[in-house]
């Protein structure tokens, strides 16, 4: 069997699936050009990496399509002064891709497996000095600091206003919310000093599994 070219794929991937679909923002371009996603992708989908597919990684959880990435990326416009949350680690894939573009990215995963594993790949790229990997729940997660962008690494029923109080005034949040089949992909932006004070913007319809514990409270009817 040939060898998969993984540099030729992932100039594939950006040029046939990330560009077309307007992500033009030429740092996050250089950046899925340049960041090797074979490398944190499961051995079993290796050969997947960069196909217009969400790939499961485990616990029931996925990795962004990349086309889904490289919007996430382009709306949250990190800044190289920037410090940022991710709320659910997963593969670290987006961690590393945000790590190139911001100062310092703070990651939080609930699963100890992900997060041990995440840490040894941003290692092994040498990603480990500005991207930190904590094991904790985002339901009970209390950050000592305000972040100027966060990036919600699963899909939400709804945004929680603790996520809002996170994030600096003018600050930007990433998240998918809804129920399945068409959630709905956002940006949301601080617009001044109480967690209400925010605008919503809609930027794409798609699907993806729920953040771990927010997932809609089942509803019964009697």
């Amino acid at each position: 069997m040939t060898p998969i070219d993984y540099a030729r794929a992932r100039e594939l991937m950006v040029e046939q699936q990330v560009r077309p679909w307007d992500v033009l923002d030429t740092r996050v371009l250089d950046v899925l050009t340049a960041m090797p996603r074979d490398a944190f992708v499961p051995d079993a989908y290796r050969a997947l990496a960069y196909a217009d597919l969400p790939l499961p990684i485990g616990h029931g959880e996925q990795m962004f399509k990349p086309v889904v990435e490289g919007r996430a990326l382009q709306a949250l416009a990190l800044q190289p002064g920037d410090s940022v949350l991710e709320i659910g680690t997963g593969s670290g894939w987006m961690a590393a891709c945000m790590g190139r573009l911001a100062r310092q990215v703070t990651s939080i995963e609930i699963h100890d497996d992900f997060a041990v594993a995440a840490r040894a790949r941003l290692a092994a790229i040498g990603l480990d000095a500005n991207v930190n990997v904590k094991i904790a729940n985002a339901l009970s997660y209390a950050p000592d600091k305000e972040f100027d962008a966060i990036c919600v690494s699963g899909a939400v029923d709804a945004i929680p206003a603790r996520f809002l109080r996170w994030l600096r005034p003018g600050g930007r949040l990433f998240a998918v919310r809804g129920r399945a089949p068409a959630m709905e992909a956002v940006l949301v932006r601080r617009t001044g000093e109480g967690a209400g004070d925010a605008t919503v913007e809609s930027l794409f319809e798609t699907d993806m599994p729920y953040l771990s514990g927010f997932a809609p409270v089942p509803s019964f009817d009697l």
